[in-house]
């Protein structure tokens, strides 16, 4: 069955016709949390009969039959739309959020919350193997407390306001890198940031009523135990176990305060075997450098920033840890300062979504501490470098996955990596 919509310039036309409606079984997720299916295409004819091609659906279910729409088709792959699901998953949820499939923030609050644990564990599994050529088990992932309205932190968008149109202020659209939907609530933002959000819409839609906007804008939201944050610039607090974190309200800073002592815990439990010293490489405004401070008789937090530096040195300071210092260091020359042990010193590396640079590795390896733990909030680029840690002599302990981001296709995972004796 097919449209007859006019199909994009650049549309590939085999193995389906665009618009395409397909029906097939869908048989695992991938990571970035479609549905993938196999189908025999019908235009495939002699050898190519026998081949399978591989379709991915966003929405569909493991153990689904369903109806999907084309709307392109790669090399080796296409991917469609969901038009129907003719058999559901019993592991199938209503969605709370009625921006579900359109809003491009959550990729599963269609899947019960046991069965997203258990798929994130089977993809990190998959990563390893295909990716750095690693057979090792990875832990059952660690469930947040509360797999709704657990972020601490929003960061709503408006585009540039015309008078031919309403003024949305949400998120970007599923599937699109410019388009943004409009939402008034987020069913995975704490109570506090719902609560405070209608105030902030009325405030951006009566500012861009009188002119004021000349393009686009992203909002923030963050809150702690005080108050409502809007303003980024402002001095924040917030607290992990026993100690307080100040840092700016627009900084980063871990966004799941329900999980993250245990998260924290479970670093520090890794990070501190026999080891005395403590390198934390990304240390930001000092969560695990100041956490893990007490495991260890000197620690030293290197960060590129100088204002997060000087924000991990006043909280060092403030919660009395004269044993933490903090060190500021381009990318290249962050191990320079360090003058700790090798063997006797654990690293603790934190990089933003696209890992580790290869500057960065190359001093690691060069300093060859004895313990790594490396934490990521992108297992792929996580893993891709694991193959560089194994090429230069650190065997892969233990693979942890935290669920810092329920009901996305997001993940935390704490990989603990020892160097193998010469």
């Amino acid at each position: 069955m097919a449209e007859s919509k006019k199909p994009p310039r650049k549309f590939r036309p085999e193995p389906f016709s665009y618009h395409e409606v397909v029906e097939l079984e869908i048989d695992a997720l991938t990571n970035l949390g479609a549905g993938v299916g196999r189908i025999h295409p019908s235009s495939f004819s002699g050898e190519e009969s026998a081949r399978s091609w591989v379709v991915f659906v966003p929405f569909s279910l493991p153990g689904e039959r369903v109806r999907a729409r084309i709307w392109k088709n790669d090399s080796s792959c296409s991917h469609a739309d969901l038009v129907e699901v003719i058999n559901q998953s019993p592991s199938r949820r209503q969605p709370r959020c009625s921006f579900f499939t359109t809003c491009g923030g959550c990729q599963y609050q269609h899947l019960d919350y046991q069965e997203q644990l258990k798929w994130k564990q089977q993809q990190v599994n998959e990563l390893l193997e295909r990716m750095a050529g690693i057979d090792h088990p990875v832990e059952k992932p660690i469930p947040s407390p509360q797999p709704w309205n657990y972020r601490s932190k929003i960061t709503p968008h408006f585009q540039k306001p015309r008078p031919d149109r309403d003024l949305n202020i949400g998120f970007l659209a599923a599937g699109s890198r410019n388009r943004i939907i409009d939402v008034p609530q987020c069913d995975i933002a704490m109570a506090a940031l719902n609560e405070a959000l209608p105030e902030e819409r009325v405030r951006i839609q009566q500012t861009a009523a009188q002119g004021k906007f000349r393009k686009g804008a992203t909002l923030l939201l963050r809150a702690t135990a005080a108050s409502v944050h809007t303003n980024p610039r402002e001095v924040v607090e917030e607290q992990v176990g026993d100690l307080k974190f100040h840092f700016l309200a627009g900084d980063f800073f871990q966004n799941n305060p329900f999980i993250l002592p245990a998260f924290v815990d479970y670093v520090a439990g890794e990070a501190a075997t026999a080891n005395r010293f403590l390198v934390d490489a990304y240390c930001g405004s000092g969560l695990f450098a100041l956490s893990l401070a007490r495991h260890f008789e000197s620690v030293a937090g290197v960060e590129v920033s100088e204002s997060s530096a000087d924000w991990a040195r006043q909280n060092a300071l403030q919660n009395n840890l004269g044993n933490v210092t903090i060190l500021t260091a381009s990318a290249e020359r962050i191990f320079e300062q360090v003058t700790f042990s090798a063997d006797q010193t654990s690293v603790i590396v934190d990089p933003p979504r696209k890992g580790c640079g290869e500057d960065f590795l190359q001093q690691l390896f060069s300093f060859k501490p004895q313990r790594v733990v490396y934490v990521s909030c992108n297992p792929s680029t996580q893993i891709r470098d694991l193959q560089a840690f194994k090429a230069n002599g650190y065997s892969l302990r233990k693979v942890q996955p935290f669920d810092l981001f329920p009901q996305t296709k997001h993940l935390e995972c704490v990989a603990t990596l020892e160097r193998s004796p010469c």
